[in-house]
């Protein structure tokens, strides 16, 4: 059926959606298979897309009777986020990504130097017009980033090379509120001290030209930053030696930190074994 603002399932077609557990492109080709469309039409796959989105984030409920294998059930992001008090009012998650998000533009320091903002991009998936479905392996690093996030403590993403975990991680990061800021640090091949403070400082926003080798004015811009609720991605985390996972447990041990250490790589759990004082503080 159609409405002035454009095309809409009726509840013959969203009770399709449900039973094909949430997969709109499932749910496209039994439309133009059928042989009975809608009035106005079956529309593209990209824009019966934005329709089912549109509808969930105007609260529309997808009970999915029989999802498919390794296919989660289409509530369960809500849920979770839900549940950590992390989703905001009145506005749903989509069963599969979003488009990803341009991230801000280049601003000025007090110092005038040119800084960053945190960047709430999605996930680059190198195939056009990918996009990230809802598996269950996706689900529970959502709910694990999620719940990381909401303690404000640390987590660790761990598995072979090649299986999805910076795919899955940030999948969930671009599932998080637009309130929790996301910084993302770049680990260097066998950094040193210096190099991973000047990697904190560059994802942080801060002046990383002027402070990565003044130590102690660094640690506390960085200390400072950290008091503000979010959460820091590190990935290549197996690339750190157990004296810079020391310094990183150092600067969550200030008081007052609120944010959320997230580390990933493969061999990220053994690095981390090595490390006992940072693995105590390890949440999930």
């Amino acid at each position: 059926m159609g409405r002035q603002d454009g095309f809409t399932l009726d509840d013959e077609q969203w009770a399709v959606l449900a039973e094909v557990g949430g997969n709109v492109a499932a749910l496209y080709r039994r439309l133009t298979n059928d042989g009975s469309p809608s009035p106005g039409g079956v529309p593209s796959l990209g824009t019966l897309h934005r329709v089912v989105r549109r509808d969930l984030q105007a609260g529309r409920v997808l009970e999915v009777a029989r999802p498919s294998r390794n296919r989660v059930e289409a509530g369960r992001y809500d849920r979770v986020l839900a549940e950590l008090k992390l989703e905001r009012a009145g506005e749903g998650l989509p069963v599969v990504d979003a488009a990803p998000v341009a991230p801000p533009g280049p601003g000025r320091g007090e110092d005038g130097e040119e800084r960053t903002g945190p960047s709430r991009g999605g996930v680059r998936l190198f195939v056009p017009g990918a996009r990230v479905a809802s598996t269950a392996s996706v689900a529970a690093v959502v709910e694990a980033v999620g719940h990381t996030v909401a303690a404000r403590g640390m987590g660790c993403v761990f598995g072979d090379p090649g299986v999805g975990k910076t795919v899955a991680v940030q999948q969930a990061l671009h599932l998080l509120p637009d309130r929790v800021p996301v910084w993302r640090a770049v680990v260097g091949v066998k950094p040193g001290l210096p190099q991973m403070r000047a990697s904190l400082l560059e994802a942080l926003g801060l002046a990383a030209g002027s402070l990565s080798h003044r130590a102690q004015p660094a640690d506390r811009a960085l200390a400072e930053t950290l008091r503000r609720p979010g959460v820091l991605f590190l990935d290549d985390a197996q690339r750190l030696s157990p004296p810079l996972l020391d310094y990183l447990r150092l600067l969550w041990d200030e008081q007052g930190t609120a944010a959320a250490l997230l580390l990933c790589g493969a061999g990220a759990e053994r690095v981390i074994a090595r490390a006992p004082a940072l693995r105590s503080r390890v949440l999930t």
